[in-house]
């Protein structure tokens, strides 16, 4: 029996873009059909795909290569746009985040793809470590009871290493902001978990980028959930040399909870009344970028969803709705801060 595979194209060959495709190459159930990037191939050191070079997304499209699924792995600005450009063509999207940068840019993507009946795969790959999967489930269970507080932290060293000259990180137009760019996977765990914010105040600064991004580095933000219990995020790109942790605290009626290490991998703290703290699968390593570290390397797990989708196996892990919601969220917060600029 022939394997039916599902062809998949990325555009977008940087890091995240580049481990999309390996992951793609991988798996015996996708075919990796094309690459395109507006950088030369050779620059990019993408040959070994070997697979078809295309220099834009107009003449991807424009081919006849036969494809069911777009990667976007472009920078943050151009998301939407080219979400919008592939449902157009008929072929399903799987968005890096965030899905744009702006809530009306994410209402027209879904308004397209319903059009067209085509899914849209938002990546938030940390929905996939095991502590983020407990967590769900403790709170969703409620078995910490009800919830009286959240409080997030978010501390990673960003500076000239990656905001370097010519590149679209650090810009408004393209990057959007710290809370699109290194957080909104936070954003999405406190969603996801907890539901949607209300009331939301945050102070905003920059220490030490004035030269190398159009934004903040740092932020203070409370805010109160709408399903009960109130909050806070931390955060900040501002930490000298390295990563130093993000994690979630919980406060409920029945216990407390903390999740921490350098990018929520590991739980730290469980003391939940009547509740034994279960054995958890290994959390993956962080994606490494030389001099810098991001979130979990979980994306094998969403190109998995994607074709269980697809094949009608499964559901979508992250669906557009959620993805809007994210950059909603972030898109009040920002209104709710005076910072300029």
């Amino acid at each position: 029996m022939t394997l039916n595979k599902i062809k998949f194209a990325v555009v977008g060959c940087g890091h995240i873009g580049k481990r999309h495709a390996n992951i793609i190459a991988q798996n015996p159930e996708a075919e990796l059909v094309a690459l395109c990037d507006i950088r030369p191939e050779a620059e990019l050191e993408t040959a070994d795909f070997n697979v078809p070079f295309f220099s834009s997304l107009e003449e991807l499209l424009q081919s006849n290569t036969i494809v069911d699924v777009i990667n976007i792995c472009t920078p943050n600005g151009l998301h939407a746009r080219q979400a919008m450009q592939v449902l157009e063509k008929g072929m399903h999207v799987v968005c890096e985040k965030p899905m744009g940068l702006t809530k009306g840019e994410c209402e027209a993507v879904i308004f397209k793809a319903l059009q067209m009946s085509k899914h849209v795969f938002c990546v938030m790959q940390n929905r996939y470590s095991p502590p983020s999967i407990w967590l769900k489930e403790v709170v969703s269970n409620k078995l910490i009871g009800e919830t009286f507080i959240v409080q997030i932290n978010c501390y990673w060293n960003r500076d000239e290493r990656y905001y370097q000259k010519s590149s679209w990180k650090g810009t408004k137009d393209l990057d959007g902001g710290t809370l699109f760019t290194q957080f909104s996977h936070f954003i999405d765990t406190l969603y996801w978990v907890f539901g949607d914010i209300q009331n939301i105040q945050a102070r905003l600064y920059d220490f030490t980028h004035q030269s190398s991004t159009d934004f903040e580095d740092s932020g203070f933000i409370s805010f109160d959930i709408m399903n009960g219990g109130s909050g806070t995020i931390n955060y900040s790109t501002a930490v000298w040399d390295q990563n130093l942790e993000s994690s979630i605290t919980v406060i409920g009626s029945k216990g407390s909870l903390k999740i921490g290490g350098q990018y929520m991998n590991e739980v730290i703290h469980c003391h939940i009344n009547d509740y034994e703290m279960p054995a958890l699968a290994l959390s993956n390593p962080p994606n490494d970028y030389g001099n810098y570290k991001g979130s979990a390397a979980n994306h094998q797990y969403v190109i998995e969803n994607v074709i269980a989708t697809l094949k009608g196996n499964s559901t979508l892990t992250t669906n557009a709705l959620e993805g809007l919601k994210v950059v909603e969220i972030i898109e009040r917060i920002y209104a709710s801060s005076n910072f300029k600029k």
